[in-house]
């Protein structure tokens, strides 16, 4: 049967690109060479495999002979001639299909944005960086995440150069940007001991997040990534992003809120009650008449607004009338009689 390139990255058959991304990414820094010093040369022939198997499954036409054939097959150029496999781009027609595995360090470099310590062919320029994973949970009352920042060795004597920033969602909900928050972040990096050699240590980062914080708001840490040697280690750059909330809806320094209201409070005057996102209630009457289009608009009461604290946008309250579904001759009469002027 042949390697199945499916366990050596360890997804199912049904695995999508990002699924083949994340597992070749976690597989190869466990498994490269220079990861495993007493070990090198096992290390080696499994860090091949998995770029073979990350090689032929990433790409759709070796993906589909291999899953058809085997690795027999995908090496011993099938189909076979009648299949109604992949033409070989011959004038005669002739189905062939010609496997050319790519170099292990290639496919290293471009994930991780340097070259292989062995066998390369120098620093590839890939600008990915590689992370193996971000896992969530708590600490204290505070989110908690956790970083395995990649980097790697510059090939040769090249000026070391920066490695690619890393970047991860902070999701924070509307009350942390309407009031400000401390964020804690857990992080794991390799840093060099006093020997050289590269241990790993953790770290508490503390975040501030200020009042009035839009989505995309970036915090960045630099140099927290790995230390490695020839490398300078990449900045962790945290992205803000907003949580869905249940009654108001952002839009840049205001807050909108929509309240349903019936047909005849439109008509006759309604009384909006709000809990703001700092916990105070708003009481505030309309007595004009409320059309679908209406808007009241409450001064000062929507988002601080980042660069002038004092300052804040506005409350905009919309309404949804609920019209009656059907009226009786009676009603109609009633309502004609008391409108109509």
């Amino acid at each position: 049967m042949g390697v199945d390139y499916y366990k050596v990255l360890q997804v199912d058959r049904n695995a999508k690109d990002d699924d083949l991304k994340k597992a070749y990414r976690k597989l190869a820094m466990k498994w490269h060479p220079d990861k495993n010093p007493n070990n090198k040369k096992d290390a080696e022939a499994k860090f091949k495999q998995i770029s073979e198997a990350y090689d032929v499954l990433s790409d759709p036409q070796k993906r589909a002979v291999y899953d058809q054939f085997g690795e027999e097959g995908l090496k011993g150029q099938v189909p076979p001639p009648g299949s109604g496999g992949f033409s070989g781009g011959g004038d005669g027609g002739s189905t062939t299909f010609r496997f050319n595995p790519r170099n292990a360090d290639d496919i290293f470099s471009e994930f991780f944005g340097y070259a292989s310590p062995f066998g390369g062919m120098g620093d590839m320029g890939g600008s990915r960086a590689g992370t193996s994973g971000f896992s969530r949970g708590m600490f204290g009352d505070d989110i908690f995440g956790s970083f395995r920042a990649a980097a790697g060795e510059a090939s040769g004597n090249m000026p070391p150069r920066k490695a690619a920033a890393i970047e991860r969602t902070l999701l924070c909900s509307l009350e942390d940007l309407y009031k400000g928050t401390t964020k804690k972040m857990k992080i794991s990096r390799d840093v060099a001991d006093a020997t050289g050699r590269p241990t790993t240590v953790e770290e508490i980062l503390t975040i501030e997040i200020k009042p009035g914080w839009k989505k995309g708001t970036k915090i960045t840490f630099p140099d927290k990534g790995n230390e490695q040697r020839g490398v300078i280690p990449s900045d962790l750059v945290f992205i803000i992003d907003e949580k869905p909330h249940g009654v108001f809806k952002r839009d840049g320094n205001d807050l909108i809120v929509t309240q349903k209201i019936s047909l005849v409070e439109a008509l006759t005057g309604y009384t909006v009650t709000v809990t703001t996102l700092d916990g105070r209630n708003l009481t505030i009457p309309i007595n004009s008449v409320i059309s679908p289009s209406y808007e009241e608009i409450v001064k000062g009461e929507g988002m601080p607004i980042p660069k002038e604290p004092t300052r804040k946008g506005n409350l905009r309250i919309k309404f949804n009338i609920k019209f009656p579904s059907k009226l009786t001759a009676e009603q109609k009469s009633g309502i004609k009689r008391l409108i109509s002027s």
